[in-house]
């Protein structure tokens, strides 16, 4: 499994894309949420919307979700195909109600499902995308009231959405034969939301030499050599996982 992350920034981030990402086993494409910045950043990849075979959402935060309605109507009207959209079942509503109806509506199309072929997840289950790609949703803090999930991908993967830090989560996961963990980190502090990097550097040994660190501000470059046995996704770099 190759992933590559199209962006690595955090939400406020201006040197670096919203931190979205693509997954490839064999030649099946799988993106992982599709911000605001990711229809340019794709483009500037010489990758088209069409060339991708389904979309992964984590939560409706926009640099999340922010580029699901050029996607929508890019389909539609450019390559006259529903693109396929996984999601948990407690997104869609807020999804299409909260985020995309404003923007799609149009004459006789008025839902999701109008748009995209809507494939809802549940947790605690793992789900067969393509061959040799499994996924399972987890639940995890994120926004108050607000529902949000990470991924376990091929049970030895863990890729956090927006979370906050977690760290019988991660230690549970890394027992369970996780292998290696993309996790959000904030730099500056305090954290609130997202796992801050003063708290993942609480991180055993063991963990950290298995994390590497994403959704980061524009000052990540003078934390080069401070994130102890942590490692940082470079943006547009493919690795295997």
């Amino acid at each position: 499994m190759k992933i590559t992350m199209v962006g690595t920034g955090s939400a406020f981030a201006k040197r670096f894309d919203n931190n979205n990402a693509l997954i490839e086993v064999d030649e099946f494409r799988l993106l992982v949420d599709c911000g605001i910045t990711l229809p340019r950043a794709l483009h500037e990849m010489d990758i088209q919307f069409v060339d991708l075979d389904a979309v992964l959402i984590s939560h409706i935060h926009g640099d999340h979700v922010g580029g699901l309605e050029e996607l929508a109507f890019q389909m539609m009207f450019k390559f006259k195909r529903k693109p396929v959209l996984y999601l948990a079942q407690q997104l869609i509503k807020p999804l299409w109600e909260n985020t995309l109806r404003g923007g799609l509506t149009q004459e006789s199309l008025s839902r999701l499902e109008h748009f995209f072929i809507v494939k809802p997840l549940e947790t605690g289950k793992q789900y067969e995308l393509a061959p040799g790609l499994i996924v399972e949703l987890i639940q995890t803090k994120h926004i108050i009231d607000k529902d949000s999930f990470s991924f376990l991908f091929n049970s030895r993967f863990f890729y956090s959405a927006d979370m906050r830090f977690d760290g019988q989560l991660l230690q549970k996961l890394v027992d369970g034969g996780v292998e290696t963990i993309y996790h959000d980190c904030q730099i500056e502090t305090p954290a609130v939301v997202h796992a801050g990097l003063d708290e993942l550097l609480t991180l055993p040994e063991s963990i950290q030499k298995k994390l590497w660190l994403m959704h980061y501000g524009d000052g990540i470059d003078e934390y080069r050599g401070k994130t102890g046995s942590m490692r940082i996704v470079e943006q547009r770099k493919s690795y295997n996982v």
